[in-house]
């Protein structure tokens, strides 16, 4: 760790709601100066008549004094007028046995009541659930410099309740509507890709396939409208900051130097996290898993929850190896060396913890071992998946020394909302790569198993015949990839990485010099490369050949063929009218006579 590093702030969530810890752990891994070391599971109180027996027993696992120094406890507080509260027993526990451990907490309140009742517990710090990230971060830094960090809810003039709750409407019918497309996204998604599937297999009609991309394109669309003709409302003019909660920092009564310098090291990164892009990122879950990036991916197998715990425990994972690096004082330099090491240390534990690391089957009159079994393929998941993650030294060095990014030829430092964003990708196709890597062996020795189709397969890929396909399509890619696909890439200096948006799983392509690739390019590789760059020297020209000499086919069509057609098709009405003339000349010259 260098000297001008900020110290790192080791937090500990405790919490029932998992699609939010989901999101905070993923909004705190923003910033280099805040590590989620572990996380409690408060839900299990409820079986035990919310009790917090359980739950305290396991933060004396972490040791409240032993290297914990914020807990962000998140609890679903009642909305009743009482100000006695059965889900901060949980604060009053811990309170009780960590007295020097600060606490920020993060519910949703509608009463005062009960935000004074949990400040009398002596909770440290309060935001309101849902607020920005940004707002959050502060909180941390201020526990953690020994201060109180209270955000309370003014009560709103009687005269302007009726637009807030008409606000409030909108707000809430703009939220549903955004939930039912977002349901139906994926649900679509789910058929595109049976729909794709089953006229690759039978060679049925597109048309299904059409109707559905119909769909597709009308949601997204629906959702465009959405968010434009029912934003978020704004604050009212004539109340000032009643959509703000206003902030009442009280400075701790035992300030020391030492918190003092923490105070102040703070305060750049406290200004840092004004920008935009912070403020509005609210934690939030992967809301739709589907695979929207025409690849085969080996999670593509898995049922969705499983899909999702998989890529937030390697990604966990991902974080308590950075920590490991802070701590054992890793040179930046020493990272290319070490980069092998760390992704097949990543698959190892994320493959042992998925799994179970004492897990077994019974095959016949055996026991067997899932992961000794599985991670015997290490040797063939390192060179095909895991040595391809591009910049995965870049992105460490960024998390664990600011270091900047180039992007498009031009660094960025890490704090740019620039350096954020590319980051974000780059930890993103790591993690779902490291997932796929860990399913990889799965597919290869027990994918077959009727006890692992139930407890991880999707119902639509549970036939001998469906999950045949499936491995015969990843084998496919991966020769596809290695022969054709990663040639191109290298010769157009690109990456193409993973990205989890709104809607699913896709593919983005991203700019970065690949000439020492693209020099040790051999054989069928290399001829790819000179077929493609043949294609682009002789298609110009081609083309311009193609062009001139359908312009010559056109002008003897129309100027030579074309009137010569003219003169004769127009000879021959004149002699058809001149016979019809005749005719009826005859005709009459005969009633004469």
């Amino acid at each position: 760790m260098t000297n001008n590093q900020l110290p790192t702030i080791k937090i500990l969530l405790i919490g029932e709601d998992p699609i939010f810890k989901l999101g905070l752990i993923s909004g705190l891994g923003r910033f280099g100066d805040l590590q989620v070391v572990g996380e409690v599971d408060s839900s299990l109180d409820a079986i035990a008549k919310r009790s917090c027996e359980a739950q305290i027993a396991r933060l004396d696992g972490w040791g409240g004094d032993n290297g914990i120094d914020v807990v962000v406890l998140e609890l679903l507080l009642s909305s009743s007028n009482s100000s006695v509260l059965p889900g901060l027993s949980l604060c009053q526990e811990i309170k009780a046995k960590y007295p020097q451990l600060p606490i920020l907490l993060l519910a949703t309140v509608s009463e005062s009541a009960q935000l004074v009742a949990a400040k009398e517990l002596g909770i440290e710090g309060y935001c309101p659930k849902g607020c920005g990230i940004a707002m959050i971060v502060e909180a941390i830094r201020q526990l953690r410099a020994g201060q109180f960090y209270w955000q309370m809810l003014p009560t709103p003039p009687p005269n302007i309740t009726s637009v807030l709750t008409t606000a409030k409407w909108y707000d809430q019918l703009r939220q549903s509507g955004l939930r039912q497309i977002l349901d139906n996204l994926a649900e679509i998604n789910t058929k595109l890709e049976n729909c794709d599937a089953e006229s690759k297999r039978s060679n049925r009609s597109p048309l299904d396939l059409l109707f559905w991309r119909g769909r597709q394109r009308e949601l997204l669309v629906a959702q465009w409208l959405v968010n434009r003709l029912l934003p978020t409302p704004p604050q009212h003019p004539l109340l000032p900051a009643i959509n703000q909660t206003s902030r009442v920092t009280i400075t701790s009564q035992q300030p020391t130097t030492q918190i003092k310098n923490q105070k102040t090291s703070h305060s750049p990164l406290s200004q840092l996290t004004t920008n935009s892009q912070e403020q509005n990122f609210t934690p939030a879950p992967y809301s739709s898993l589907a695979n929207l990036s025409n690849i085969p991916l080996e999670i593509d197998i898995l049922e969705l929850d499983k899909k999702r715990d998989l890529l937030y425990m390697v990604r966990q994972k991902f974080e308590e190896i950075l920590e490991e690096l802070r701590l054992a004082e890793v040179k930046i330099e020493q990272l290319t060396l070490m980069r092998s090491r760390l992704l097949q240390d990543l698959w190892q534990i994320s493959l042992t913890d998925f799994f179970g690391k004492y897990h077994t089957l019974t095959l016949g009159d055996r026991q067997i071992e899932i992961v000794n079994i599985l991670l015997k393929d290490g040797d063939i998941v390192q060179p095909v998946i895991l040595d391809k993650i591009p910049l995965v030294v870049e992105l460490i060095a960024n998390r664990l020394f600011d270091k900047s990014l180039t992007i498009d030829n031009v660094a960025y430092s890490a704090r740019t909302p620039e350096a954020i964003e590319r980051r974000e990708i780059l930890q993103q196709n790591l993690i779902i790569q490291t997932a796929n890597a860990v399913v990889q062996p799965l597919l290869n020795r027990l994918g077959d198993l009727e006890i692992i189709k139930q407890n991880f397969y999707d119902r639509s890929l549970i036939s001998s015949r469906e999950i045949a396909r499936f491995r015969n399509n990843l084998s496919w890619k991966y020769r596809r990839w290695e022969l054709v696909d990663e040639p191109i890439a290298i010769f157009e200096s690109r990456y193409d990485l993973l990205v989890i948006s709104d809607i699913g799983i896709k593919k983005v392509s991203i700019y970065s010099p690949r000439r020492q690739e693209l020099e040790q390019l051999n054989g069928i590789r290399l001829a790819v490369t000179i077929i493609y760059e043949f294609q682009d020297a002789i298609a110009p020209r081609l083309q311009g050949v193609v062009s001139w000499m359908g312009k010559g086919i056109v002008y003897i069509l129309t100027q030579i063929l074309g009137r010569g057609i003219g003169l004769i098709v127009r000879g021959i009405i004149q002699g058809v009218g001149s016979a019809l003339q005749e005719t009826r000349f005859g005709k009459g010259a005969e009633r004469g006579k």
